[in-house]
């Protein structure tokens, strides 16, 4: 196709995008979830398909990732619905072969990278989330639109990858599995058990904490370079297991650390799709904290 050169997954710069806004076969989805803080410090997710409406990056469509991107049929929160229905989903919101995929989210890209791992699920490479997302786009006074516009369908052809979510039982097999890398993508105080917005507190044993925050540039919301990005996760050993498993509390953050190993190079790398919103609900599956 002519006039996207210098697309690059998995990652795209705001430049890339400014310049090619409007060509007739890139997608822009906008993957915003709002977070809303409670005074327990407990916290939830809300649509963020209002400040979509407010403003936008022109072109994107706003993607319901709470629900219509979440299996309805399963009793865990933010579950990937069956590939055959999420293939179903981005044909209708103008996902398809011959499309380029930019995804972009307003906090810290977890989002947008919880839908870019779900479409490689289903072997669709052309998608790359926005570096900086919506914030670094305002920084840089970057065009913004409130209108509300649709992309025609096409045609979406799903070609399944296996092995990039992992379900509990392998979760399990792995505490005891030196070649797997467990790495939890939840804050430090979670992490730790000392905050709790769960059935049980604390992580699964065996695993290393690299909060998915730790990942992002302080200033410009984008990425951490390489060099810093291998040092995240330096202490993990990552680079050296066969298979490496993250997690959260429902997937997102996750998927953020999953997209930063794979731009690293690691290969065989999974997102626990259930994560701890189903791990922290049976008793009989171990956990750990810090001790008090």
């Amino acid at each position: 196709m002519t006039g996207i050169e210098g697309f690059t997954p998995p990652l795209v710069n705001t430049a890339w995008l400014a310049h090619h806004l409007g060509e007739p076969n890139i997608r822009i989805l906008d993957c915003g979830v709002v977070t809303q803080h409670h005074e327990d410090g407990s916290y939830s997710f809300a649509s963020g398909s209002g400040e979509w409406r407010h403003s936008h990056i022109p072109g994107s469509i706003h993607v319901d990732v709470l629900e219509e991107l979440s299996d309805p049929n399963q009793a865990i929160p933010l579950m990937m619905p069956p590939i055959e229905e999420f293939s179903r989903l981005m044909a209708e919101l103008g996902v398809g072969d011959g499309t380029k995929v930019v995804l972009y989210d307003r906090s810290n890209h977890a989002w947008a990278a919880r839908v870019w791992w779900m479409l490689r699920v289903c072997g669709f490479d052309d998608a790359a989330v926005l570096n900086g997302g919506w914030r670094k786009w305002l920084t840089e006074r970057l065009p913004v639109s409130d209108a509300e516009e649709r992309y025609p369908p096409e045609r979406f052809t799903c070609r399944p990858r296996s092995g990039l979510m992992a379900d509990r039982r392998e979760v399990l097999s792995s505490i005891a599995n030196s070649d797997t890398c467990l790495i939890n993508a939840l804050s430090p105080e979670s992490f730790s058990g000392k905050l709790n917005n769960l059935p049980r507190a604390g992580r699964i044993p065996g695993s290393r904490n690299v909060y998915c925050q730790w990942l992002v540039d302080e200033k410009s919301g984008e990425y951490l370079q390489p060099e810093a990005l291998r040092d995240r996760f330096a202490a993990t050993g990552a680079f050296a297991a066969k298979r490496v498993i993250t997690y959260c509390g429902g997937g997102i953050a996750a998927s953020s650390d999953a997209l930063a190993l794979t731009l690293l190079g690691v290969k065989n790398v999974a997102v626990y799709d259930g994560s701890l919103s189903e791990w922290t609900q049976d008793p009989a599956l171990p956990m750990e904290t810090d001790p008090k």
